[in-house]
């Protein structure tokens, strides 16, 4: 992990912090910096400004758990953004390869039994943001990602480089945001990952609202929460997503997506289900798999 990653969050995470949150009294006088200055972040947490200011640096090969904590108390970092900083500190002395998932491989046979036997749209994405599986409704609320071309698909891309993608997540800006986050927290638990290492550059050269999101530094875990999409097909959904992590798939996410009973979004997935199971039987009626044929099975 450079040095430049472990300074920008640390200065953006200061900045974020002021006085006044961190019961520092300012007396009136003119701060020249936005949030704390380095001084009052080595005095929350108890460090000398020297040896704060060399963290600050990037130098923060050797930093103690203890003091990892203190900071991350000063900084009011929330747990993912604590986690995060401990990712910096372990890839400073001497990151490890860790699995990302299979890019396109699929899930084995019994996670993707578990999705097809579920009534709710499923999707398995991996630490890259491949689509990896997903169940026959979740492909069909994916639609737009998995039409792409692309095999297998990618959120990331979808999110940034598609034009449809400002239409599809009706909050655009948010959905950026946090695909953004997502990986910067990857990007910390593996820095080695070659292959996200590169759809990074890739998005930071074609995308500049992605080079402005990356800039930020921020980072989230995708746990549960509600978001909309503006559906080709059925039109807005607004649905619950929760996230889980199968036994013996490393660094692979199933995410499910449920909707409230009695709403029109209960309706849409009612149609989105009806309009599904008539392509594919029209599909097998004229000897045709559809546009999926090509990829593993749930891919």
């Amino acid at each position: 992990m450079d040095k430049k990653t472990v300074r920008e969050f640390l200065v953006s995470r200061r900045a974020r912090v002021t006085p006044q949150q961190a019961g520092i009294p300012s007396y009136g006088d003119d701060r020249r910096v936005p949030g704390l200055r380095r001084e009052e972040v080595a005095m929350l947490a108890g460090v000398s400004i020297d040896y704060y200011t060399r963290l600050e640096r990037g130098n923060i090969r050797g930093a103690s758990d203890g003091v990892l904590d203190a900071i991350a108390r000063a900084l009011m970092l929330d747990e993912v953004e604590r986690a995060h900083l401990f990712d910096l500190a372990r890839a400073a002395s001497g990151p490890r390869a860790r699995p990302a998932g299979p890019p396109a491989g699929g899930v084995r046979p019994s996670v993707q039994r578990m999705l097809d036997s579920m009534d709710t749209p499923a999707v398995v994405h991996n630490a890259r943001q491949d689509l990896v599986a997903a169940n026959r409704l979740g492909r069909a609320l994916y639609a737009p990602h998995f039409d792409t071309g692309r095999r297998p698909p990618n959120m990331a891309r979808f999110v940034f480089l598609d034009p449809r993608a400002r239409d599809y997540y009706v909050d655009w800006p948010l959905a950026r945001r946090t695909t953004a986050a997502m990986m910067r927290l990857e990007a910390g638990r593996n820095p080695l990952d070659k292959e996200l290492t590169a759809l990074i550059g890739e998005l930071s050269a074609c995308s500049t609202v992605f080079a402005q999101d990356w800039a930020r530094h921020n980072v989230h875990s995708h746990r549960t929460g509600t978001k909309s999409f503006r559906h080709p097909d059925v039109g807005l959904v607004e649905v619950n997503f929760d996230v889980f992590e199968p036994t013996g798939e490393d660094r692979l996410w199933i995410v499910t997506y449920t909707v409230e009973p009695g709403t029109p979004s209960a309706d849409a997935f009612a149609l989105l289900g009806t309009l599904t199971a008539t392509r594919e039987e029209n599909d097998r009626g004229h000897g045709d798999t559809g546009a999926d044929a090509d990829l593993p099975h749930g891919s």
